[in-house]
């Protein structure tokens, strides 16, 4: 649905040239939640703009849904642009206009006749949640509720692409998981394409289905979320990736030199297995549980242990293959 081909962007500047984004090439499918993921300066919103054409890129083309974004005349562009909303960190609302004025706005510039827009919007009103607050004014709204009314209007010309620019950065934490359990019903609810970028890992790990991130400009990871989570490849993606599973540091081996100690990693579901108990009750070994954690995903769970198996070698041997055959994964800690 969604190409990114050899995408470079470039800015010439007195002290000389800038790279913001250096040869970025993705494929985004129709209807996935799709997550890019890196710190300040990674080029993740020069990425993003590039994709409604709020920037051209310097070399590379955007193609959505076969048409070239990069490419456009001035007067397909804003056609295009009526099917790829966006929504902001800071809701760029219009603070004269009340809720639904501001979410009739984009239908007032398509010239959507006025009693379709009227309806429509109040469709949308109840499908953020904005029910009753119709009349209020931004200035009389919380954080959540403006961002809401941003979904809104983003959403108001039916679009095929919502573009999520930093949406959850200016909230609460509580807010952000509602504001992202809103943005995940419309995705399932309308077939909507998302793309978001963050610098949020929970962000990613509550909604997305696969990701990329970004370092200086350029697209150093990418994949499955579960698949990034459980083995980043990247020191920028661990780093990351510690955000949600913290830091595991050292395991300190107890024993009489005779016990062996396994990292282990849940993932398709099996998380939620009872496999530690099963090799305790079949195999003649002890298990010492050190370090274990479970996290769940738009994709469903995951879970890392570190345990210390100990008794005869073959004992252990085949409590590994038991635990392989599982698909658990096992590995020397």
């Amino acid at each position: 649905m969604i190409q990114i081909n050899n995408v470079s962007k470039t800015y010439k500047g007195k002290k000389g040239t800038v790279t913001a984004v250096q040869n970025v090439s993705l494929n985004i499918e129709a209807g996935e939640i799709f997550g890019m993921i890196g710190y300040s300066g990674a080029g993740k919103s020069t990425l993003l703009r590039m994709l409604n054409g709020l920037e051209s890129p310097t070399t590379g083309e955007v193609i959505i849904n076969g048409q070239s974004i990069s490419k456009c005349s001035s007067n397909q562009l804003r056609k295009a642009r009526q099917k790829i909303g966006m929504i902001f960190q800071h809701f760029n609302l219009l603070w004269s206009r009340t809720v639904l004025e501001n979410i009739l706005f984009p239908l007032e510039i398509a010239k959507v006749p006025k009693k379709e827009s009227i309806n429509r919007a109040k469709e949308l009103i109840k499908l953020v949640g904005l029910e009753g607050r119709e009349n209020a004014y931004p200035s009389e709204l919380s954080g959540g509720q403006k961002q809401r009314v941003g979904i809104a209007r983003a959403l108001a010309n039916n679009p095929d692409v919502l573009l999520c620019d930093e949406a959850t950065s200016a909230l609460d934490p509580e807010t952000t998981d509602s504001i992202l359990a809103l943005l995940t019903n419309i995705n399932k609810q309308l077939g909507i394409t998302i793309i978001l970028i963050t610098h949020e890992m929970h962000v990613i790990q509550k909604i997305c289905q696969r990701v990329a991130v970004m370092e200086n400009g350029s697209v150093v990871e990418e994949g499955h979320v579960v698949d990034v989570f459980t083995r980043p490849k990247q020191a920028i993606t661990k780093k990351f990736v510690t955000q949600i599973k913290g830091d595991e540091g050292e395991v300190i081996s107890h024993g009489d030199g005779k016990d062996n100690t396994y990292k282990l990693t849940f993932k398709n579901g099996q998380a939620d297995q009872p496999h530690i108990s099963e090799v305790v009750k079949h195999f003649d070994i002890e298990i010492n549980i050190l370090q274990g954690k479970i996290v769940q995903t738009a994709e469903g769970s995951y879970g890392t242990m570190k345990i210390q198996l100990v008794g005869d070698i073959n004992n252990i041997k085949e409590a590994i293959a038991y635990l392989e055959s599982k698909q658990v994964e096992v590995e020397v800690a």
